[in-house]
């Protein structure tokens, strides 16, 4: 009877062994296709038409051969857009001439409300003569917002005035308009130059 037992054990574990095998002979050939054919997750940013601070309409394609360094903020916001901001400035100017001639830093209003083209030219100037400063209608800049996956939140005040609350994000663009990376809005400008080094260098 142990004999028999055993016997049939082994078969078991025989099988099971044979049927792992199998498994992983699948796994190796459908596993790649798989992903191969698998739908992309979503994607970040698209295309645009703005204003920008001389009240010229512009386009993505207009920065296409440059990579683009984008942050969405507001002009009124009193900390975290001028902090982020001030490090891109800084990040700018640790690039070589040549490198800053591929790297346009662009800042995207998400109170087009407030942030008019005059009101937008006098901010970006406060940081950087090379800083694009990019507004226009409510209509114009939603689907922007929406495009590069950025939260605005408006906040009534009791002065009768409003806040925005919003994502504090840096998108890296490449020379061809599509999403290469990004920085979170605590990043250094060391750590932001680094970035656009390695992907100038892409």
């Amino acid at each position: 009877m142990t004999d028999r037992r055993s016997k049939h054990l082994q078969r078991i574990a025989a099988l099971l062994a044979g049927l792992a095998a199998l498994l992983v002979v699948i796994a190796f050939a459908v596993v790649p296709r798989f992903i191969a054919t698998a739908p992309q997750g979503p994607t970040v940013g698209g295309s645009f038409s703005l204003i920008d601070q001389n009240g010229r309409s512009v386009t993505d394609a207009d920065f296409r051969g440059k990579v683009m360094l984008i942050y969405f903020g507001y002009t009124f916001c009193p900390d975290v857009c001028p902090t982020t901001l001030g490090n891109v400035a800084q990040a700018y100017d640790l690039l070589t001439p040549a490198e800053q001639a591929q790297v346009v830093p662009i800042f995207i209003t998400i109170d087009p409300e407030r942030d008019t083209v005059d009101q937008i030219a006098q901010y970006v100037d406060a940081f950087s003569p090379a800083m694009v400063g990019l507004t226009g209608s409510p209509e114009q800049v939603a689907p922007v917002l929406k495009e590069f996956r950025v939260y605005a939140h408006r906040v009534e005040t009791t002065d009768g005035n409003y806040s925005v609350d919003h994502s504090s994000i840096l998108y890296v663009m490449d020379k061809k308009g599509q999403y290469a990376t990004h920085f979170s809005g605590e990043v250094t400008p060391k750590e932001i130059a680094a970035g656009l080094k390695k992907q100038l260098a892409g």
